[in-house]
């Protein structure tokens, strides 16, 4: 596959919950390597689009494919196995594991994939390092502040070298200063690494980071490319 084929592609997207429609039509397509951001007011559907791109959530109708293969046609297992290979994931606080050192909270992607605990917490530690929190490695998630914690989560995301990063609201527990700190790192290392980012935010600050941006209303979606 090469940078310009389409990686992940979502076609007419719909999804309800009880009598309330989340998605009416959706699209979204995302290359190897580019920043989407996925803009929108709260209730729009935005975080909905994400877990059906993620394979977290299955649409009504309409279908995602990554890499040309239909997310819905896989097994559980299937897709399960593409979150900790393929798939990497920033959420808005974190999530990580309290009883973890942050070392031990990125290397876990490792851990479960089979690696070696020796193996697996080098390679953690060069993403904590990467991602300016090496001094932490030893401190447990509710020792260190929420900016730090948000770069382990980071660090966590991508330590399995994901094609693709979903990061719904990452910046929004954070204030200004470590938001923008955390949004630099993230697309920087993915940059670098070659992975595509899904982006959900309803911040323009944030938003600017991005190569492209998606806005979501009403479950709608609109590529502001192409928007004279």
């Amino acid at each position: 596959m090469t940078a310009a084929e389409p990686l992940l592609v979502a076609t007419d997207l719909r999804k309800t919950y009880g009598r309330t429609p989340a998605l009416d039509g959706a699209e979204l397509t995302v290359r190897a390597g580019e920043v989407v951001a996925v803009m929108g007011p709260s209730g729009s559907g935005k975080s909905t689009l994400l877990h059906c791109l993620a394979g977290i959530v299955t649409p009504d109708s309409g279908e995602v494919r990554y890499r040309g293969r239909q997310l819905s046609a896989m097994s559980d297992g299937e897709r399960s196995a593409l979150r900790r290979t393929d798939f990497g994931f920033v959420f808005q606080f974190g999530q990580l594991v309290p009883e973890l050192t942050c070392l031990e909270n990125v290397a876990m992607p490792m851990r479960l994939a089979g690696r070696r605990r020796k193996d697996a917490e080098a390679l953690a530690a060069t993403w904590l390092d990467r991602l300016e929190v090496a001094d932490i490695a030893g401190q447990r998630p509710g020792e260190v502040s929420g900016g730090q914690g948000q770069r382990v989560a980071v660090a966590r995301a991508l330590v399995g070298d994901p094609r693709v990063v979903f990061a719904d609201e990452p910046t929004g527990a954070l204030d200004s200063l470590n938001g923008e700190r955390v949004m630099r790192l993230l697309t920087e290392a993915a940059h670098d690494t070659g992975a595509a980012v899904v982006l959900v935010t309803h911040e323009p600050r944030v938003a600017a980071y991005s190569d492209r941006e998606i806005v979501v209303r009403d479950g709608k979606s609109r590529d502001m490319e192409r928007v004279s």
